[in-house]
């Protein structure tokens, strides 16, 4: 396996399911900063969808919650990148983490393998959340893997 480099860059198209306010938007999620977050609103399921211009090789995610709006059951979708124009690849499912319901960062390995032709995009749906109203808050989004 080679080397793993970040994967989210300022090219990567962020689109979330919604954001309780602008202060804690999806900018947030990659901004490196400890103080700042995305939050959604309230509900379930909520997502955080990731668009690469090129096909990558997802290997590792790193979420970092804040404790009590915690998305539990996280399942990952992935569009593979294949001859259809990248808006048209339908989503399938991937494979699914269970974060904790604590405030550090949590690292979840990926079934990269599965993916050897490189997706083009990833999209983690929040099934269930700690917080009683579905609301789930994260601090920081990482993710590693290879480009292809």
């Amino acid at each position: 396996m080679g080397e793993l480099v970040q994967l989210l860059s300022q090219e990567t198209k962020i689109k979330v399911s919604s954001t309780l306010d602008k202060s804690v938007g999806k900018k947030h999620l990659t901004d490196g900063s400890p103080e700042s977050c995305w939050t959604s609103q309230q509900g379930t399921p909520q997502f955080i969808q990731l668009s690469f211009d090129t096909a990558i090789i997802p290997k590792r995610i790193m979420l970092t919650f804040q404790g009590g709006f915690v998305g539990r059951i996280c399942s990952i979708d992935i569009q593979r990148s294949g001859n259809e124009e990248h808006s048209k690849a339908k989503w399938e499912r991937w494979t699914q983490v269970f974060p904790e319901d604590i405030n550090r960062k949590q690292t979840f390995e990926l079934p990269g393998e599965t993916v050897a032709q490189g997706v083009l995009g990833l999209k983690l749906i929040f099934e269930e959340s700690s917080d009683f109203f579905g609301r789930i808050t994260v601090y920081d989004l990482q993710l590693l893997g290879q480009m292809l």
